[in-house]
């Protein structure tokens, strides 16, 4: 699948030292149970993961011709509850556009054509379920990068003796970040490790400033000491992405007019106050107690805090702490005969034995719906019937502190969708169209606990998984 590009410099190193280690592993490629095992490029779950990822990335890309890979840079994978595949490849251009649906797509012959990139993905199959999840992509262009000024140093450890203006600052935020979220760490090691992270974020944000198209404000967040990964398990829901598990749900009736210019629910007093899901994947619990509590005050003029801990604990067809979909919760409520109050079962923020009495049953529902996709009538069912549970890809969130979010589609793909939260209106700052999300994170996360989104332009999948619960 070779056609003729050169590896970038740092890659090549890179590689070279990967080579050099993985020489010393059998050439059975045989691990032990949960290490990291490199592939050949003709090993067949290989070729699965990487057809896998590679309509994932066409489908989510602004690209008009179809990208196939056109050569495997490195491969393993390492058995976690499933195969976790992780690639790296080189991307290129063929000469089909993505309407033409070619069964066999060649690649340009003229090589500023390609426009290669070298993208990492990370595919999570399980072979027995038929499930396959892009968890992680990240692609640059392929091209050589600039020579590094050798005596410019671009971090120093906590460690060091002559530390420079840029550090001292740097090392004034973490000090500051550490007083305001109280963190403590382990050791020393355990400190230098997070100040190392702590930057890398600072970076992330800065990028992110710097290309956001709205007014939003990235920085210092109270998730600036977790990694992606840490991040991505502790407070996001992977399942979100799977269309294959999603329960199939009548769609809503069409609202009975247009939307009115701007809409906002807690203004009405539909929206009870921002929750925190804490270091537990149920945010798909809150996006729908928070949808029940907002129709059940539009039918009952009663607002009520519902409780996310029953369906953590005793909705069996989600995951509690480890995701969840919110039509499996809607049934799950619908079987179990209704919610409890939140002070009656209260949130603890991990999975316990289910403790839940009918007698308790403060709200119930009759059914659940699927919103249309169109942002207009999304905007116009909200300011008609309640606030709307949705999903959308989190990445800009980790970092985001105020403003009107809108991230280029590079860091929001909207196919891979990871946290549900809850829509209760919509309007514009300074000619900014904007979603306002309540999220679950605590009200020290955003504006008071809320996330603003630019809207109109289907951004990080926002419109891709509108639901609401259903009370006659």
């Amino acid at each position: 699948m070779d056609v003729g590009f050169r590896c970038p410099v740092i890659l090549c190193l890179t590689l070279a030292v990967l080579a050099s280690v993985l020489a010393d592993l059998d050439d059975t490629l045989m691990g032990a149970p949960g290490s990291s095992v490199r592939l050949s490029e003709n090993d067949p779950g290989l070729k699965k993961a990487l057809k896998f990822a590679e309509e994932r990335y066409n489908m989510g890309s602004n690209t008009m011709h179809v990208r196939r890979v056109s050569k495997i840079l490195s491969a393993s994978k390492q058995l976690v509850k499933g195969i976790r595949y992780s690639i790296m490849v080189e991307l290129s251009n063929t000469q089909c556009k993505k309407a033409a649906r070619l069964m066999t797509c060649d690649f340009y012959p003229e090589e500023h054509n390609l426009k290669t990139e070298v993208c990492v993905f990370e595919v999570w199959d399980i072979p027995w379920e038929s499930k396959s999840t892009l968890l992680n992509q990240k692609c640059q262009p392929a091209v050589d990068p600039k020579p590094v000024e050798t005596n410019k140093v671009e971090f120093l450890s906590l460690s060091t003796s002559k530390p420079t203006e840029d550090f001292v600052e740097l090392l004034g935020q973490f000090k500051e970040f550490m007083v305001r979220y109280n963190r403590t760490y382990s050791s020393q090691e355990d400190t230098d490790r997070r100040l190392r992270i702590f930057h890398e974020n600072l970076k992330t944000a800065e990028k992110l400033q710097s290309l956001d198209l709205g007014t939003a404000e990235y920085g210092v967040t109270k998730f600036s000491d977790l990694t992606e990964e840490e991040f991505r398990t502790l407070y996001l829901n992977p399942l979100l992405s799977q269309q294959k598990l999603q329960r199939s749900m009548k769609p809503a009736a069409m609202p009975h007019g247009p939307a009115p210019p701007s809409w906002d629910w807690r203004e009405h007093g539909a929206v009870s106050p921002v929750k925190n899901q804490g270091m537990c994947g149920s945010c798909w619990a809150f996006s729908v107690t928070g949808n029940i509590e907002g129709q059940w005050f539009v039918k009952t003029g009663k607002l009520v805090s519902l409780s996310e801990q029953e369906l953590v604990d005793c909705d069996t067809a989600d995951q509690a702490c480890g995701g969840g979909l919110p039509s499996n919760a809607y049934e799950a409520i619908e079987k179990l005969g209704g919610l409890e109050t939140e002070t009656d079962y209260s949130y603890t923020g991990k999975k316990q034995s289910c403790d839940f009495t009918t007698d308790k049953v403060t709200a119930y529902i009759n059914s659940s719906v699927e919103l249309s996709k169109d942002e207009n009538e999304i905007a116009a069912w909200l300011a008609e019937n309640g606030p709307v549970s949705v999903a959308l890809n989190a990445f800009a969130m980790q970092f985001y502190r105020k403003g009107v979010s809108h991230p280029l589609k590079i860091f929001c793909n909207p196919w891979m969708i990871d946290h549900a939260v809850l829509l209760v209106g919509y309007g514009e700052r300074q000619g900014k169209p904007f979603w306002a999300i309540k999220n679950s994170w605590g009200e020290d996360y955003g504006e008071q606990g809320y996330y603003y989104l630019y809207r109109g332009s289907r951004l990080c999948g926002i419109n891709k998984m509108c639901s609401s619960a259903i009370v006659n």
